[in-house]
């Protein structure tokens, strides 16, 4: 029996969500429509779908912070949504899950869920400026989503996120996440192989700003930076290494001295590293320790 997976026909929810005018039902279809195949995903992450309290803190909000489009802003996500179309990218998601799911099956992996649920949602190109407009979560084994306000530089590179989330389902079905234990040194490891999973399946080429926007000399230095703080834990502390000064500052975590999305190349960069030293596969690597390839990978070693 291998994996099953399913694509959430966001085209029509958007749609559908357009043709309301209300803004608080159109509010409640976004909730409890297009929410609902991923409502065991938000449960597990602590975010509910409609706060108890007036304005409080919930899926609505949550998805703002993410990156969605807000709902209210029908313009962005009708023009959002058209360019989706014209580049046939349910087409691509489809196609590029079917890839995901064949080459783990074929290397023995899988993803500990009986079905992968999949959303592919407009972006507030605003919000995720340094991300160039798109980004994913794919922590939950079983759900992936992706956000993107297509452009011409990340719709090429839409099969690599997918991957790239793809690959924490499967990361995630054989080492727990404990939010409050993740050590810099786990999520540099996790987004390194997730990217490396991307670059086996798509290329180099379509990796994205995460690893891409550093030259040699600012690698370097976050490499030195961040080989201190291997052990630093807490998810705000860890995030400040993984994501970059300027994100920190955005989300109001407390800035370390790092470029943009420091810890994902740092994070890539180790796992290459890793796979190349001891001529490993990505399907192999993916089932290795954070130690494993933090002390294998011979970037961190004084």
């Amino acid at each position: 029996m291998g994996m099953t997976y399913k694509v959430i026909d966001t085209v029509e929810q958007y749609e559908e969500l357009l043709a309301i005018t209300d803004l608080e039902e159109r509010k409640n279809y976004f909730r409890y429509t297009m929410m609902e195949p991923f409502k065991e995903m938000w449960n597990l992450i602590n975010v509910p779908i409609k706060a108890k309290q007036e304005n409080g803190y919930d899926v609505i909000m949550a998805t703002k912070m993410l990156g969605y489009a807000d709902v209210s802003n029908g313009k962005q996500i009708q023009q959002g949504l058209s360019i989706l179309k014209e580049n046939n990218a349910y087409t691509v998601v489809d196609n590029t899950i079917k890839n995901c799911i064949e080459n783990a099956n074929k290397s023995g992996l899988k993803v500990n869920a009986d079905e992968i649920k999949f959303g592919l949602y407009v972006a507030n190109p605003d919000k995720l400026k340094l991300q160039k407009g798109y980004t994913g979560f794919g922590g939950i084994p079983g759900f992936i989503t992706v956000n993107i306000y297509p452009n011409e530089y990340n719709l090429p590179k839409l099969p690599a996120v997918i991957a790239h989330e793809f690959h924490h389902n499967i990361r995630f079905s054989y080492f727990d996440w404990d939010h409050g234990n993740v050590t810099v040194g786990d999520y540099l490891v996790i987004e390194g192989l997730a990217e490396s999973f991307a670059k086996e399946l798509y290329g180099t080429e379509q990796l994205g700003p995460w690893v891409t926007s550093m030259d040699k000399e600012e690698l370097e230095y976050s490499t030195d930076v961040i080989s201190e703080a291997l052990n630093v834990k807490g998810f705000a502390e860890v995030s400040s290494y993984m994501f970059g000064d300027e994100i920190a500052a955005q989300e109001g975590y407390q800035p370390v001295g790092l470029p943009f999305c420091a810890g994902y190349a740092v994070g890539y960069k180790a796992v290459q590293s890793y796979m190349k030293k001891y001529n490993k596969t990505i399907y192999e690597a993916t089932l290795a320790s954070t130690d494993e390839i933090i002390n294998g990978c011979d970037l961190f070693s004084k």
